[in-house]
C-alpha cells in the first residue's frame, strides 16, 4: 500500500483536536497524542496512528472508554500507590502513574504504582523513557485481552503482556527494551492485515496445535473468536524455550492484578456473557529506581554505556554489519523521521479522513488528498 508522510506538526494538532472532539480534556488530549505519536517516532507503527481510530476514538464512541479520566488513588504510602483509573484514557493514567513513581523514587530511592481499571496505554516504552530522562531506571508492564496461549495450550488465556525496562546511558539514546512476551502482538497482526502481509510462521497456534499461516485478516478473526491464539516467546512447545515466554507473561499478568485487585485473563475480553462490548478494565504497574540513591546518575550512565558499547563492538556474524542494543534502532528511525513526519498507509488515511469529517475538523487538509 502507498504511504504518504504527514508532518509532525499537523499530526499532533489533528490528533489532539480529534481527542478533544470526542470529549477528552485538552491537557489529557495532549498527553494521549504524545504517547501515540512517540510510537511512530520510534518506528513502531503498530501502536501509533495505526491504532488512533479503532482503539481509542471508536472505543470512546462505543462508551467502553471514558474520555474524562478519573485518576483515583485508592491507597498510598511514601513509596507505593494503588490507583483506580475508572476506564479512562490509558495514556493519561500511565503518564500520571509513572510520574508518581518517579517522584517517590526521587525522594525515597524507589517508587512503585499499580493500576486497575485502565484502558490500552499505548507504547509501553514511553513510561520507562520518562524515568530515564530524570536519571531513573524505569519498569512497566500491562496485561491485555486474552489472546496468547500457555505452553502446551491452544486457548488464549492472557495477553501479550509486555515487560518493558529502561536504563539511562551516556549515549544519545537510553537502553530501552520494549517488547511483548508473545512472539508477536495483536497490533502487529492488525498491521499485517492493513498492508497485506501474511502471518509469520509459528506466531499463531490453532486448536489442533499446529501453526496458523496465510492471510493475517483470517488469522486475526480466528484469534478474536477463540479458534486460534498467539504463541509466547520461544514458540510452540518447549523445544525453543516457549516456557520462558510463558513464565514472563505470567509475571506481568500477576503484577498487573494481584497488588491492585485487578481483572485478569478472560475477564479482559472486552465483552460480557451476552456478547456486548464492555470496558477492558486493564491493569498496569510502574516502577522507578533513582540512580542517585545508589552511586549516582553519572556513574550509572557511563557504566551502562560502557556495557552496551562492549556488546555492540563484539565479533559479528558473517555478513552482519552491525550489532544493535535495545533502543538503538528506534533512535535511528527517529533521526531519519524527525524532520519529515509519520508515514501513513492508505487504510489509516481513510480512517483519519473519516474522523476529521465526523468531527467537523474542516481546517485540516491532508497531503494524500492533493
Amino acid at each position: 500500500m502507498a504511504k504518504v508522510v504527514l508532518d509532525w506538526k499537523t499530526a499532533e494538532a489533528f490528533i489532539t483536536d480529534a481527542f478533544i472532539g470526542v470529549g477528552v480534556p485538552a491537557e489529557d488530549a495532549k498527553i494521549a497524542t504524545d504517547v501515540l505519536l512517540e510510537s511512530d517516532r520510534r518506528g513502531i507503527e503498530s501502536h501509533g496512528c495505526n491504532r488512533f481510530k479503532p482503539i481509542y476514538i471508536d472505543r470512546i464512541n462505543a462508551g467502553i472508554q471514558n474520555p474524562v479520566t478519573n485518576f483515583e488513588i485508592i491507597k498510598e504510602t511514601p513509596t507505593t500507590a494503588v490507583v483506580d483509573g475508572h476506564d479512562g484514557m490509558g495514556q493519561v493514567i500511565g503518564y500520571k502513574a509513572m510520574r508518581m513513581a518517579i517522584d517517590k523514587a526521587k525522594e525515597y530511592g524507589m517508587g512503585m504504582v499499580v493500576v486497575r481499571n485502565s484502558c490500552h496505554y499505548g507504547i509501553a516504552g514511553y513510561y520507562p523513557s520518562m524515568a530515564c530522562k530524570e536519571g531513573c531506571i524505569g519498569i512497566t508492564g500491562t496485561n491485555a485481552r486474552p489472546s496468547v496461549a500457555p505452553t502446551f495450550g491452544v486457548e488464549g488465556m492472557f495477553g501479550t503482556n509486555p515487560l518493558t525496562i529502561g536504563i539511562p546511558t551516556d549515549e544519545e539514546f537510553d537502553f530501552l527494551i520494549d517488547c511483548a512476551t508473545s512472539i508477536t502482538q495483536n497490533g502487529k497482526v492488525e498491521y499485517y492485515e492493513r498492508i497485506g502481509e501474511e502471518v509469520h510462521p509459528g506466531t499463531i497456534i490453532g486448536q489442533d496445535g499446529q501453526p496458523i499461516e496465510g492471510d493475517a485478516g483470517v488469522a486475526l478473526k480466528m484469534i478474536r473468536n477463540g479458534t486460534a491464539a498467539l504463541t509466547t516467546l520461544g514458540g510452540i512447545g518447549e523445544a525453543l524455550g516457549g516456557y520462558k515466554g510463558f513464565g514472563y507473561a505470567m509475571v506481568v499478568e500477576l503484577l498487573s492484578a494481584v497488588l491492585q485487585d485487578g481483572n485478569y485473563g478472560k475477564a479482559l475480553n472486552g465483552v460480557d456473557e451476552n456478547g456486548n462490548k464492555v470496558p477492558y478494565h486493564l491493569g498496569h504497574f510502574f516502577i522507578a529506581i533513582d540512580t542517585n540513591h545508589f552511586l549516582g546518575e553519572e556513574l550509572c550512565r557511563k557504566k551502562a554505556g560502557d556495557i552496551i558499547r562492549s556488546v555492540r563492538n563484539s565479533k559479528k556474524a558473517p555478513g552482519a554489519e552491525r550489532i544493535y542494543t535495545a533502543g538503538e534502532k528506534e533512535y535511528d528511525i527517529w533521526c531519519a523521521r524527525k524532520d519529515s513526519g509519520v508515514p501513513i498507509n492508505e487504510s489509516v488515511q481513510a480512517e483519519m479522513n473519516k474522523v476529521r469529517d465526523d468531527l467537523g475538523l474542516t481546517q485540516y487538509k491532508f497531503p494524500w488528498e492533493n
